[in-house]
C-alpha cells in the first residue's frame, strides 16, 4: 500500500509542473483560438501541427534544463533563478517579465470583456471579475493556487476534447479533407518557434511547483511532460479549426465562429465557463509569480496584497488597447526578448553551470566518503614529523 501511494505521489510530482505551465499558457488569445489561428492555422492543418511539434520540443527542452537548474541551485522564484544565471544582468529580465505580466493580464481582461459583451453585460465587468478572482486565489496561498490550476487543467482537457469530438461528428468530412491535402505552407517552423519563444517567460513562473523534484531524471521527465501537456489543448483546437479554416482565420475570436457553425448552445456555454476559468488561472499564475518576487525583494506586511492589487488594476488599464493589438504587436517583440534574455543563456550558460556544480558535488562526495586506512594515516603523520 505504501509503495502504491509512493508511485502515485511520484506521478503527481512529475505532472504538476506541466499542469502549472499549461495553466498559464492557455488563456487570453490562446483560449479564444486567436493565437492558434495566427501562429499555426494560417499554414494549414499539417503546417500548424508541425509548428506545434517544434514549439513543444523547444518548451520541453527549456523546461527540463530550467527545472534541473532550479533543483541544483535551489532557486524557487524567477528572481533568484535569473540572479544565479545572469548575475547582475538579471534585472533586465525582471523588467521584461513585468512588462510581459502586464501584457498577459491585459489579454486576459480583454478576452473576458469580449465574453461579457457577448452575454449582454458591460465589457468592464468581465475584466473586473477575472482580476478579482485571480487576486483572491493568490492571497489564499501557494497550495491553493497549485490545487486550483491542476484541477481546472483536467476539466479543460475534457471540454476541449468534447469540443473536438462534436466538430468531427458534424464536420468530420471537412476536417479529414483538409488533412488529406497534406499541405504545409512554408514558414511553419519559424512561426512555431516564435510562438514558443514568447511563452517561455512562463517557465520560470512555475518554479514553486518543482520543489519536490529529487533527481535529474525527474527534472527531465517534468520538462518533457510540460511541453506535451501545454501543446495538447492547442492540437485539439487546431484540428477543430479544420471545419472552416478560411472563415476561422479572418475572425478575432475563431472559437466563436466555430460555435456558430456547430449551433450547440449547451456546449458553447460549457466552453465559455471553462475558458473563463482559464483566464482566471492564467492571471492568478502571473500575479502570484510577481507577488512572490515582490515579497522576496521587499519583505513586510501587505507587500503581497499591494502587488496583487496593483497588477490587477494595471492589467485592466492595458486591456483597453484591444485583444488583436495586444496579441499581434506585443507578443512578437516579447518572443525575441525572452529568447535572448532567458532561453539562450539557460541552454548555454545554465547547462555549463549545472555540469560544473554536478562535477564539484561528485568530487566533494568522494572526498567526504573516503576513509583512509589506519596504517596509511600513521605513515603520513610520521612523514610530516620528519
Amino acid at each position: 500500500m505504501l509503495a502504491e501511494k509512493g508511485k502515485i505521489r511520484r506521478r503527481t510530482r512529475l505532472l504538476v509542473p506541466g499542469l502549472m505551465f499549461q495553466s498559464l499558457l492557455v488563456g487570453g488569445g490562446y483560449g479564444t483560438g486567436a493565437e492558434i489561428a495566427r501562429y499555426f492555422g494560417r499554414y494549414g492543418l499539417w503546417g500548424g501541427l508541425l509548428g506545434m511539434g517544434a514549439a513543444a520540443a523547444l518548451w520541453s527542452l527549456v523546461c527540463a534544463v530550467t527545472f534541473e537548474f532550479a533543483r541544483v541551485f535551489r532557486t524557487w522564484d524567477y528572481g533568484s533563478l535569473m540572479r544565479a544565471l545572469l548575475g547582475r544582468w538579471g534585472v533586465w529580465y525582471d523588467l521584461c517579465c513585468f512588462a510581459m505580466t502586464l501584457l498577459v493580464l491585459g489579454v486576459a481582461d480583454a478576452t473576458a470583456g469580449t465574453m461579457a459583451a457577448l452575454a449582454g453585460l458591460p465589457p468592464w465587468t468581465g475584466g473586473v471579475l477575472v482580476s478579482g478572482c485571480a487576486v483572491w486565489l493568490v492571497l489564499r496561498g501557494t497550495e491553493a493556487v497549485e490545487r486550483a490550476l491542476s484541477v481546472w487543467s483536467y476539466v479543460l482537457y475534457a471540454v476541449y476534447l468534447l469540443f473536438l469530438l462534436a466538430v468531427f461528428r458534424r464536420f468530420g468530412g471537412a476536417v479529414c479533407g483538409e488533412l488529406t491535402r497534406w499541405a504545409a505552407a512554408p514558414g511553419w517552423l519559424g512561426s512555431g518557434l516564435r510562438y514558443a519563444s514568447y511563452n517561455l517567460v512562463m517557465v520560470p513562473l512555475v518554479l514553486y511547483s518543482v520543489r519536490d523534484v529529487e533527481s535529474r531524471r525527474e527534472a527531465a521527465a517534468c520538462g518533457l511532460l510540460a511541453g506535451l501537456l501545454a501543446i495538447l489543448p492547442g492540437v485539439f483546437l487546431l484540428l477543430a479549426m479544420g471545419c472552416g479554416l478560411e472563415a476561422v482565420l479572418e475572425a478575432e475570436a475563431p472559437v466563436a465562429v466555430m460555435f456558430r457553425m456547430l449551433d450547440m448552445g449547451w456546449l458553447r456555454g460549457l466552453f465559455e465557463i471553462v475558458l473563463f476559468g482559464t483566464l482566471i488561472e492564467t492571471a492568478a499564475g502571473f500575479i502570484k509569480a510577481a507577488a512572490d518576487r515582490a515579497e522576496a525583494a521587499w519583505r513586510g506586511k501587505g507587500v503581497r496584497l499591494t502587488a496583487a492589487l496593483g497588477l490587477a488594476a494595471a492589467g485592466l488599464r492595458v486591456s483597453a488597447l484591444g485583444l488583436g493589438n495586444l496579441v499581434e504587436r506585443g507578443y512578437g517583440a516579447a518572443g525575441r526578448v525572452f529568447l535572448v534574455l532567458y532561453a539562450l543563456p539557460m541552454l548555454t550558460v545554465g547547462v555549463r553551470k549545472i555540469l560544473r556544480a554536478s562535477s564539484q558535488n561528485r568530487r566533494r562526495g568522494r572526498f567526504v566518503t573516503f576513509k583512509r586506512p589506519r596504517v596509511i594515516s600513521i605513515l603520513v603523520k610520521r612523514r610530516r614529523l620528519w
